[in-house]
C-alpha cells in the first residue's frame, strides 16, 4: 500500500482518483466499457446474485476489519452461487462512502475481497463508487451452471433426505466473543480463534459441487433442493419447504455443532445458535437418501443428515429420545431486517 494515502482522505482523492485505485484489482482487458461482457461456456446458464451489507447492520469496526468485511461480502455471493449448483465468474462492486473515510480502509476492504476471490480464481470485473453517509458495499456475483444441474429451492420431494455440508452456530458464537470477550471463560484460545474466524473468514461452499455432481451422476439428472444457510439453519429449511409446498422433520440431535460447544453452552444455547444465528454459509441440500449419505461420507467432518423431507407443511424440531417436546420452527424466531 502507498504510505502516502494511509493518512488520505476520500475527499482528497476525488472519484477519479479512487477509481485510478480500486481499478487496480480489476483485469484490465475487462473494465473500461459501461459493462463487462462474458463470454459463457455453450450448453451454460448464467446465474447472477446481489447482496447488499451496510454499516452498523453487517459489519463493524468493532469487530470486522476492513479486510474481514471485504472477504465476508465475497464469501456471502460465492455462496449464493454455489447454492445454484453455480461455479464463478466474476463480481461487480458498489460502494457507498462518506467523503471522510480513509482511502486506505477502502484499500484494505478490496484486499479483502480479491483475498477471497482469488481462491476461486474469480476477478472483479467492475462496479460503481457514490458519497454516502453510511459505508455501504453492494456485491453483484455471477456464476453459470449446467441447465440440468441448478439447484433449487423447489424441487424438495417427500422421502429426500435434508443433508448440511458443516457444522452451524460457529460464526454466531464468534461473533458474541468479539461483542463480548468476557465470555467463552472454559474455552481454550484455540477454540475461541476458529470460532471467531468462523465469523470473519467464512468459507463458500463451491468445493461441494464436484463431489456432488460425481455421486449424482445419472443418464438422467436427479432434482436437488437446497440452498446456503447464511440467514440460520432453521431459516434455509423453511424456506425450501415453502418453496417445494413441503414439510420437514428435523432431527434435534443429528444437527452438527461445533466441539467447542459442548463445555461453553447450554444445549438449549447451542441449538439457538445453530438453528437461528446466521452466516455459517454452509450448504443445505435435499436428495434421495442414498446419495444424501454418499455425499456426507465425501464432506467428512461436520457433514450430517440432520433430518427428512415429509408431507404438510410443518417444519418439525424432533427429539427421538423425547427429552424435549416437539417444536414447530418458523421464520419470525431468526434474524429480521425491519422487525421490531
Amino acid at each position: 500500500m502507498n504510505n502516502e494515502l494511509c493518512s488520505q482522505q476520500l475527499k482528497d482523492i476525488g472519484e477519479q482518483g479512487l477509481l485510478e485505485i480500486l481499478q487496480r484489482f480489476c483485469p484490465p482487458e475487462i473494465i473500461g466499457d459501461d459493462a463487462a461482457v462474458f463470454q459463457t461456456a455453450p450448453g451454460q446458464s448464467l446465474v447472477v446474485t446481489t447482496d447488499v451489507l451496510v454499516d452498523g447492520v453487517h459489519f463493524s469496526n468493532l469487530t470486522t476489519s476492513p479486510e474481514d468485511a471485504g472477504w465476508r461480502a465475497a464469501a456471502a455471493n460465492l455462496s449464493d452461487l454455489a447454492a445454484m449448483g453455480a461455479s464463478p465468474l466474476g463480481i461487480t462492486v458498489g460502494l457507498g462512502l462518506p467523503g471522510e473515510i480513509e482511502v486506505s480502509w477502502v484499500e484494505r476492504l478490496y484486499q479483502g475481497i480479491t483475498e477471497c476471490l482469488q481462491k476461486y480464481n474469480t476477478p472483479i470485473v467492475g462496479g460503481d463508487i457514490v458519497r454516502s453517509p453510511v459505508t455501504t458495499l453492494a456485491i453483484t456475483a455471477f456464476g453459470q451452471v449446467n441447465p440440468s444441474q441448478i439447484i433449487r429451492r423447489s424441487a424438495a420431494i417427500p422421502g429426500y433426505a435434508i443433508v448440511v455440508t458443516g457444522v452451524h452456530g460457529a460464526s454466531h458464537a464468534g461473533l458474541e466473543l468479539l461483542l463480548h470477550p468476557e465470555l467463552g471463560q472454559n474455552l481454550q484460545e484455540v477454540e475461541k480463534m476458529a470460532l471467531i474466524r468462523a465469523h470473519q473468514h467464512p468459507q463458500p461452499r463451491l468445493d461441494v459441487l464436484p463431489i456432488l455432481w460425481k455421486i449424482l451422476a445419472t443418464p438422467c439428472p436427479i432434482p436437488i433442493a437446497g440452498m446456503d444457510s447464511s440467514d440460520g439453519l432453521a431459516d434455509a429449511i423453511i424456506q425450501i419447504c415453502r418453496a417445494s409446498s413441503v414439510g420437514a422433520v428435523l432431527q434435534r440431535r443429528q444437527i452438527s455443532l461445533p466441539a467447542a460447544f459442548d463445555h461453553w453452552l447450554t444445549q438449549e444455547q447451542a441449538l439457538e445458535y445453530a438453528l437461528y444465528g446466521g452466516e455459517d454459509f454452509e450448504l443445505v441440500l435435499c436428495l434421495p437418501q442414498e446419495s444424501a449419505l454418499a455425499l456426507v461420507q465425501h464432506l467428512g467432518q461436520g457433514a450430517a443428515i440432520v433430518g427428512k423431507i415429509t408431507a404438510g407443511s410443518t417444519v418439525l424440531l424432533h427429539d427421538e429420545q423425547k427429552k424435549f417436546p416437539d417444536q414447530v420452527l418458523s421464520l419470525s424466531q431468526g434474524f429480521q431486517h425491519f422487525g421490531q
